[in-house]
């Protein structure tokens, strides 16, 4: 019969694996790129890397036969540096454009939307809302 504590005095004894190893760990397989740090994670065919731009990770590449990929644009590149560049790029980009959509409406355009689709926090705040004079007339119309 295999206890709790057995079990947990055999993995003290045996080497676990460490996976995801950070890209300061002496084992860790990395690349160097320019701007950029490559940390192998796994895979023989597409080999996957975590892309770090100085201490954040941006995300993963792979590097096929051929060429390298980061599929968040569907291209191919020659060079590992394209495909994290391109990586970072696109993330660059959701981010303006998250950033832009959440602003949070201005209560004359939750006056446009249709009630049902009206959050709490909206109706709350349209409660509160005193129309100023410049929009009195645009909310009476």
């Amino acid at each position: 019969m295999i206890s709790l504590f057995s079990l947990q005095a055999a993995q003290l004894h045996d080497p676990i694996e460490k996976i995801l190893l950070p890209p300061t760990d002496p084992n860790a397989e990395v690349i160097n790129i320019p701007g950029y740090k490559l940390v192998y994670v796994n895979g023989a065919c597409p080999r996957n890397y975590r892309v770090y731009k100085g201490d954040s990770m941006l995300g993963v590449i792979f590097q096929h036969i051929t060429h390298w990929s980061n599929r968040v644009d569907s291209l191919q590149y020659a060079e590992p540096i394209d495909a994290a560049v391109g990586l970072d790029e696109f993330l660059k980009v959701v981010r303006i454009s998250t950033t832009a959509t959440e602003q949070p409406h201005t209560e004359e355009e939750l006056l446009d939307k249709e009630f049902d689709s009206l959050t709490s926090e909206e109706w709350e705040r349209l409660k509160k809302y005193v129309p100023t004079p410049e929009t009195r007339d645009l909310v009476a119309a």
